[in-house]
């Protein structure tokens, strides 16, 4: 790891930008675009008019929900809201003059026409993210420190436990970011935080550049996004920058070389730790596992022959997959580095309520468990549920993003009993299953050509299109998987894929996944009285 000063200038070398760096700066005036009218947008948008900034909002959609949220904006100050298609495909002036900057929410692609069109005129790009950090000093306010965490998948629970942790230090501890809360959000409450545990996706930290948090952790990398950040090196290179500027410790996976490499090429603030965490038995400065233990040889002084015990395997819960363990790691490891205790760690273990749709059993029927896990988004999501059973009834597809599907299939094919398949375009998924697990039936979906034409997203216009036959499709491949699920069997909704061609998102399919299941079970007067998992 190198050495490195924050550098508090904008890429761009922009003059005012660069004294921008606390929310007691002088934003008066300042001329910004803000793209996008969603959580991320509306709060950078109602933040900036607060510091007294020149706003304009631009949107491709034209729903119900955007109107309102562009009526609320301008009541409260902005200078004009755009809707429609023909809004994003240009830079709008603020009073006759071209704008200072322009902040993105986190999905807007960077070939994206406004976004491109800002590139060519120099014109700065930040993320909400990056404007949330230049925000962070407020005068008569304590300053959060920051812990984030990326990577292709766990960061979720893993900001969740974090936050778990830190509150059972008696830390006043919020997670924020891609998690739901808009970091901007909590910046803007009144109570004193004293540290936040930040979940970042990919795309955010593209839109980052001067974040030095307290302690950095990337979870893992898999194949995704690929269509988003053009290619795979570019979103490797955007998961990395998680790393920039760390302070105190730097966390990455032992067990996936390219995390240690983005530790090593990352430049970091002098006396910054690289710390691993392993699903075995750690070497020192790692956390890992020693006899159902989940143990610390990193933040302890006589960690060359010895580890402090932090929790018990049996504290994650029931059910402990190996995917499970790791995210209880790196966010123990974050916590450790920043001086919490390990009675904590236990106790915020012990505490922390997972999030829905991640490898959530919905029933035992017949003794056959149908295991909800919609938030596996992507292939590498996908094998660690698969990993996690055996003799696995497979309800996969939907939007794959560009990804390849043949590792998944080839190291999981052992564990298929059958595949039912969902989603619009289920051909690269097909052609890998033929190749890796030929032997495995596939059924495929019944779909007519009406509801081949709608489904859910948008029609091009940012129109929304009501993703009306998501809940049909699920009710289908649960039939499909009851009919083939014998005692002994699971059924694993782990698509691998997006959710937008059928579903609103991966929480509605994952809620129709177990409305289908519950309205199975209750259909049979057999059994009636099956075991079923409350919402």
């Amino acid at each position: 790891m190198g050495g490195a000063a924050v550098n508090t200038n904008d890429r761009h070398g922009n003059d005012r930008l660069k004294d921008l760096t606390s929310w007691d700066a002088d934003w008066r005036g300042l001329r910004v675009v803000v793209t996008g009218i969603g959580v991320s947008g509306f709060s950078a948008a109602d933040t900036l008019i607060e510091l007294g900034a020149r706003v304009v909002v631009v949107d491709a959609a034209t729903t119900a929900k955007a109107e309102a949220q562009a009526d609320t904006l301008k009541i409260v100050g902005a200078v004009d809201v755009l809707l429609g298609p023909n809004a994003v495909l240009t830079i709008p002036e603020i009073d006759g003059e071209k704008p200072e900057l322009v902040v993105t929410s986190p999905g807007w692609r960077p070939d994206q026409a406004l976004l491109a069109a800002a590139k060519r005129a120099h014109i700065p790009v930040w993320g909400d993210v990056e404007l949330a950090w230049r925000l962070r000093e407020r005068k008569g306010r304590k300053t959060a420190d920051w812990l984030t965490i990326t990577g292709t998948n766990g960061k979720t629970t893993t900001v969740g436990m974090t936050e778990s942790m830190l509150q059972a230090a008696g830390l006043k501890a919020i997670a924020v970011g891609n998690v739901g809360t808009p970091i901007l959000d909590a910046l803007r409450d009144p109570v004193d935080y004293d540290v936040f545990a930040v979940e970042l996706s990919s795309f955010q930290l593209h839109w980052s550049h001067t974040l030095s948090p307290a302690a950095s952790v990337c979870l893992n990398v898999a194949e995704d996004h690929v269509d988003w950040h053009g290619s795979y090196d570019a979103y490797l290179a955007d998961k990395a920058k998680v790393f920039e500027n760390t302070r105190i410790a730097c966390i990455y996976n032992a067990e996936q070389i390219e995390t240690e490499r983005m530790v090593e090429n990352a430049d970091v603030i002098e006396g910054c730790r690289a710390v691993g965490f392993t699903t075995v038995t750690p070497a020192i400065s790692m956390l890992g596992v020693v006899e159902g233990l989940l143990v610390d040889r990193a933040f302890i002084p006589e960690r060359k022959d010895s580890a402090a015990e932090l929790a018990a395997l049996s504290d994650l819960g029931p059910v402990a997959p190996r995917h499970l363990v790791a995210n209880a790691l790196a966010a123990a490891a974050l916590v450790r580095a920043y001086g919490v205790e390990p009675a904590a760690v236990r106790e915020g273990l012990k505490h922390y309520l997972p999030g829905k749709h991640r490898i959530q059993p919905v029933s035992k029927h017949g003794d056959v468990l149908w295991i909800n896990d919609s938030k596996a988004t992507n292939p590498h999501a996908a094998a660690a549920a698969l990993a996690a059973f055996e003799n696995v009834v497979w309800i996969a597809g939907g939007l794959s993003k560009g990804v390849n599907y043949d590792d998944l299939v080839r190291d999981q094919a052992h564990r298929l009993k059958a595949v039912v398949l969902i989603g619009t375009d289920t051909a690269a998924l097909e052609a890998s299953l033929q190749r890796h697990a030929a032997d495995v039936p596939v059924i495929g979906q019944p779909r007519s050509e009406t509801e081949e034409a709608q489904t859910s997203g948008t029609d091009g216009s940012g129109k929304d299109v009501p993703p009306i036959f998501g809940d049909t499709v699920m009710a289908q491949a649960v039939a499909a998987a009851a009919r083939i699920a014998v005692p002994g069997d699971t059924v694993l909704l782990a698509p691998a894929a997006a959710s937008m061609d059928q579903f609103s998102s991966y929480a509605h399919r994952g809620d129709a996944f177990i409305q289908a299941v519950r309205d199975l079970v209750e259909g049979d007067p057999a059994e009636g009285k099956a075991q079923t998992t409350e919402e």
